[in-house]
Order: C-alpha cells, then sequence, then structure tokens
C-alpha cells in the first residue's frame, strides 16, 4: 500500500504567526506615531491622525484586488507580494526619520514622506489580511486544527497591539515633546527584519493551493449579489463605524493621555502607552471570552449588549470629571510595574476594549447570514470597508480641536448607537426570496 508522506509545514506556520503579530504592531505603530508627528512637526489633533488615515483608507484601495490576486496568484505569490510592499512600506517610514533637518526646514517633506510610507504599509497589511486566514487554515489541514491554528494567530495580533503602544511610549522617553520618528528606529527595524525574515521562508517553501482560480475558468452571469441584501449594505456601513471606533477610541486617548491642550493630562509618554496598551489587552480578553461563549450567545444577543454596555462606559467617561482619580497598573519609564494615578474616565474608556472585542465577529456574521454563495464576495467588500479605521479618527480628531478631546467621544456613542440599531433592526434578512446556492 503506498502512502504520500503527509508534508510538514511547522516553520510557514510559524511564519503566519509572525505575521499576525505584524498586521497589529505595523498598524498600531499609527497609534504613538501619531503623538510624535504632533509634537516633532506641531500638528493639530485632525493632521496627527493623517497617517492613521493614509493606513486605513489604504484598505478601500486595495480590498477588492488583494482578493483577485488571492483566486488568481493563490496564497505563496500573495502572501510574498505582501511581506515585499510591507517591507517597502516600513522602509519608507523608516527613512522619513533619518531626512528631517530642522535647519533645512524639510519638516513638511519629511511629514509626507511619513504619511507615504504609511499608506504603502496599509497596501500590506490589507493584502495580509486577506491571505493569512486562510492561508493558516489550509497550512493547518482545515476543520478543527485550522480553527484552532486561526484562533491563536487571533490571539498573537491582539498581543501584538498590546505590545507596540507599551514599546513606543518607551522609547519615546520622558519628554514627549522632543520626541521624533526617528527614535521609532528600533521598532521599524524590528518589522523590517521580521517581514524579511518571513520572505525567506515563504520562497523556499512549497505551499498547498487548494483554491486557486483555473485559468480559463467560465463565469457564470448572477443577477444578484452581495448587495442585493439590505441586511449586508446596513452591515458594511456597521462595519465600517466599527473599525473606526475600535481604532479611533485608543488613538484619541493616547493624544488625551500627552497632550497639554484642549483638556488632556499631559503624563508620560511610557504611562500612556502602558494604558492604551491595556485597551488592546482588555480586547484580547474579550476575544477569548467571546470565542468561549459564542456556541451558546447569538450574535445579535452579543452585539447589542456590548454596544449597550459600551455607549454606558463613555457617557460616564465624558461626565465624570477629570479630577476624579484611580489607580492604575502600568509600566513605569523605568520599565518597572506600579501604580499610576489617572482620570477615572481614562479607566471607563480603556474598558471598552472588552466590548469592542467581539463587534467585528458579531456584525461579520449577522451580515453575511443568508448570503450563501454570496459570502466570498462579501467578505472582500467587507476588507474595503476596513477605511472606517482612518475616516472615524479624523472626525475624533477635528472635534477635539474645536472642542476638548474628551468631547470628540460623542463620535463613538453615535457609532455604537448605529451598531446597537443594526443588532436590534438593521441585521434582519429582508430578502429572503433570493435564492443563494
Amino acid at each position: 500500500m503506498n502512502t504520500t508522506p503527509k508534508k510538514n509545514y511547522t516553520l510557514p506556520i510559524v511564519m503566519m504567526f509572525f505575521l499576525f503579530f505584524m498586521i497589529s504592531f505595523v498598524t498600531g505603530l499609527q497609534n504613538p506615531m501619531g503623538v510624535i508627528v504632533k509634537n516633532q512637526f506641531h500638528l493639530s489633533n485632525f493632521l496627527s491622525q493623517l497617517g492613521n488615515a493614509c493606513n486605513f483608507i489604504a484598505y478601500a484601495f486595495m480590498g477588492i484586488p488583494a482578493g483577485m490576486m488571492l483566486k488568481r496568484k493563490g496564497y505563496k505569490f500573495t502572501a510574498l507580494a505582501a511581506i515585499a510592499v510591507g517591507f517597502i512600506g516600513v522602509g519608507i517610514s523608516l527613512i522619513s526619520g533619518y531626512i528631517y533637518n530642522p535647519a533645512a526646514n524639510n519638516g513638511t517633506f519629511t511629514f509626507i514622506v511619513y504619511l507615504f510610507g504609511a499608506f504603502v504599509s496599509g497596501f500590506s497589511m490589507c493584502m495580509l489580511n486577506t491571505v493569512v486566514n486562510p492561508m493558516l487554515n489550509t497550512l493547518g489541514g482545515g476543520g478543527n486544527k485550522g480553527n484552532q491554528l486561526i484562533q491563536f494567530g487571533g490571539s498573537i495580533n491582539s498581543i501584538g497591539a498590546t505590545i507596540v503602544p507599551v514599546f513606543v511610549g518607551y522609547l519615546m522617553g520622558n519628554d514627549v515633546s522632543k520626541s521624533t520618528i526617528g527614535d521609532c528606529r528600533p521598532a521599524l527595524l524590528i518589522a523590517m527584519g521580521i517581514f524579511a525574515l518571513a520572505f525567506i521562508v515563504f520562497i523556499f517553501f512549497k505551499l498547498p493551493e487548494p483554491h486557486i482560480e483555473a485559468k480559463g475558468a467560465v463565469k457564470e452571469k448572477d443577477p444578484h449579489g452581495p448587495f442585493s441584501f439590505r441586511h449586508f449594505i446596513l452591515g458594511i456601513v456597521a462595519i465600517f463605524i466599527y473599525v473606526g471606533v475600535e481604532v479611533g477610541i485608543p488613538n484619541i486617548l493616547n493624544q488625551f493621555l500627552t497632550g497639554s491642550t484642549h483638556g488632556g493630562i499631559n503624563i508620560n509618554a511610557t504611562v500612556a502607552g502602558t494604558i492604551v496598551g491595556t485597551y488592546w489587552f482588555l480586547m484580547l480578553c474579550g476575544r477569548l471570552i467571546g470565542a468561549s461563549i459564542g456556541a451558546k450567545v447569538s450574535s445579535k444577543i452579543m452585539l447589542s449588549f456590548t454596544t449597550v454596555v459600551g455607549i454606558i462606559l463613555v457617557l460616564f467617561a465624558i461626565f465624570t470629571p477629570t479630577t476624579t482619580m484611580v489607580s492604575m497598573p502600568v509600566f513605569q519609564s523605568d520599565i518597572s510595574f506600579g501604580l499610576a494615578q489617572v482620570p477615572l474616565s481614562v479607566m471607563l474608556i480603556v474598558l471598552c476594549g472588552l466590548c469592542t472585542s467581539v463587534m467585528w465577529g458579531g456584525i461579520f456574521n449577522l451580515a453575511v447570514e443568508g448570503l450563501g454563495k454570496y459570502t466570498p464576495a462579501a467578505s472582500g467588500i467587507f476588507m474595503v470597508m476596513v477605511c472606517g479605521g482612518g475616516i472615524l479618527p479624523l472626525i475624533q480628531g477635528a472635534i477635539a480641536d474645536s472642542t476638548s478631546y474628551i468631547s470628540s467621544y460623542w463620535v463613538i456613542i453615535a457609532g455604537m448607537a448605529y451598531m446597537l440599531f443594526y443588532a436590534l433592526v438593521g441585521s434582519k434578512n429582508v430578502n429572503k426570496d433570493i435564492k443563494t446556492e
């Protein structure tokens, strides 16, 4: 009896975990970088969020092309292209830290180079998001093992988001006003090193390609598609808003903590980074809780509950005086662990991480419910709508400039209110007459 030996994909799987980490690490860099460029180039809160906006708006351009590349070229080609683009994007950001010269008055040019690097990195993050989940599932052999690997990858993704604000906060030092893009060189070099290592591993491994589209395949015309379903249309609006809420909460919080105007608290950058990192850590905890109860609690109930709790937390944060203080465990500037006095409103905002943790999954499940054969196309459209993570923080920054940081969180309340509407009303499939098989 002839048997085909099972190929060992341990090393590519490990590299995939590194890429899960890199997605959140490179994306999360835009949070503390917003604080840096604001002080280095004397920008408004609105302009400080442009790097984050460039990173996410890239999804609007690359979401659908990335899906097409995956179908036509396969996992390996798409992964290699994403890694190469990521290396280039982070490299451009690194260059922006070297070219700044106050004597040459080239601040505007340096800022533009930084924004271009963030935009190119965004292309890579979109491509990686498109390929990592299905590729890891395939490497794991599908089924429960594939799903287990994806869940583990998601946890590593959350760890990356937790680490980056703490690490960069430490690199910024005690005096935020003197921080520059150059301070982030160690973080950027680490990112480029991981990208280079992953590229070398993937280029020498032959990966399975079970879903690559055959050349010359005949496609049948279909009068319907994802946009034929009302609950899907309302769902992609919800996902656009959700990503903006998820990113806007910690991005503006970092500005709130380190700012000295518009009601800012002006605390140590390392402490601020730890507080922001705690938000992402709570998202990790929330995802683990959501995964453990997901089989018993419906997406509708989970999304409804978390949006209500989130609205309550942010409302209390807005109306609680910043003079009301609580102790919060944080890393100090010397990396020692201790307690820091922070406003209660900050603690309430950080706790929102438990709520936002499960919202993506809830919205996605509700939006694709009943779509059948249209689900793959719907997934590509979802990736385009991730650009909301760049738009809503810009709006928050503009409101912070005109009023105060804490007032900008009314944007978060409005976003959560829409998601609550979607969970209760908008998610109902009213187009069940369309054949989906």
